[in-house]
């Protein structure tokens, strides 16, 4: 089983995903994997102004980032056929459809992800996708507080951009309404997801 965790920056997926994980005895990545991933660091770079005007392309971030993706598919697809097994992923392909949206200000960008991510380069798709809901300014507010207290922790563009973060959460909100790619359970409540997960064993 997939189980994807999405939201906006400072949305608290990694709180939620380290409550739940422990309970279903799931592995988890996060992505972008920046540690492991050529195109993850390279999106990192351009997202913190060293990469030229690559950042200025709403496409060519996505591309990186649905290719940091296609590095783990041998390891997320023994996820989509292990019926013993599950990962949590902290944000998966919605996470791209979503920012693409909102930054070209087109619901299109949603399908343009969708084909490239799960049918060109063959992602399985999530059993389970959950959107952090929680309020955007409070988001915002976590980020900042995060950066203040961390000095590693330094917002990149998409993350210091409160309109940018806005107008995502409500791109998320549209693909969980339309059940974009499967499923959809929107919640900051663990116990909520465990029973969405007990739903689909």
């Amino acid at each position: 089983m997939i189980i994807a965790v999405e939201g906006i920056d400072g949305a608290g997926k990694n709180t939620l995903v380290n409550a739940i994980k422990g309970e279903l005895g799931a592995e988890t990545v996060a992505f972008p994997r920046y540690a492991d991933s050529i195109y993850a660091q390279l999106a990192r770079e351009a997202l913190h102004g060293r990469m030229g005007d690559l950042v200025d392309s709403a496409h060519g971030m996505a591309t990186l980032f649905a290719l940091d993706r296609a590095g783990a598919k041998p390891l997320l697809d023994t996820f989509a056929t292990a019926p013993d097994k599950i990962i949590i992923l902290d944000r998966y392909v919605a996470s791209n459809a979503a920012y693409t949206a909102a930054r070209t200000g087109d619901d299109a960008a949603a399908r343009w992800v969708f084909e490239l991510e799960f049918v060109r380069l063959g992602l399985p798709r999530p059993d389970l996708q959950v959107l952090v809901d929680t309020d955007p300014a409070e988001a915002g507010q976590r980020a900042r507080r995060r950066e203040e207290g961390d000095a590693e922790r330094v917002r990149d563009r998409y993350e210091s951009d409160a309109s940018l973060q806005q107008d995502t959460f409500a791109a998320y909100v549209r693909l969980a309404e339309t059940g974009w790619a499967g499923r959809w359970v929107v919640t900051s409540d663990a116990a909520t997801i465990m029973q969405a997960v007990e739903d689909l064993r």
